[in-house]
């Protein structure tokens, strides 16, 4: 209780002084909120969500990459990661735009780098397969 009043009497005191609502102290302190506001506003803007390794059933392929959004659009680089020679690996992107589910797939042998974008894109999921477009393929993941 004593404290609390003490405090109070402070705060008080302060403010009939002067020394905490000055022009310039108020100007300092809106300037720092401002520049404080925009930084993050940019950094949310382009923040990378990196996501994976999401493997196949049989850990023989297995992807990884980057999802973003900047003014409104969606960008995925993806990376994709199985033995070369022999069977391929796949991977299949569902996003969700416009009311509507679409889904995509791509194959690969060895290692390769893609990326696709979009706009409107609200959710996106991933999953990888090996030997086939629908065989051994692994959980679906949430990457946006």
């Amino acid at each position: 209780m004593r404290k609390t009043l003490a405090m109070a009497t402070l705060a008080g005191s302060m403010a009939v002084t002067g020394l905490a609502l000055t022009p310039a102290a108020q100007a300092t302190t809106q300037a720092t909120a401002a520049s404080t506001a925009s930084t993050v506003t940019a950094t949310q803007s382009t923040a990378f969500k990196s996501w994976g390794k999401f493997f196949s059933s049989d850990r023989k392929a297995y992807t990884f990459g980057k999802t973003w959004k900047s003014g409104g659009t969606v960008f995925t680089k993806w990376y994709g990661v199985d033995k070369a020679g022999g069977k391929k690996g796949w991977v299949w992107f569902e996003y969700y735009k416009n009311g509507g589910w679409h889904k995509f797939n791509r194959s690969w042998d060895g290692k390769v780098t893609g990326s696709w974008s979009g706009r409107g894109i609200k959710k996106v999921y991933t999953f990888t397969c090996w030997a086939g477009k629908f065989d051994n393929c692994g959980k679906k993941y949430r990457i946006y």
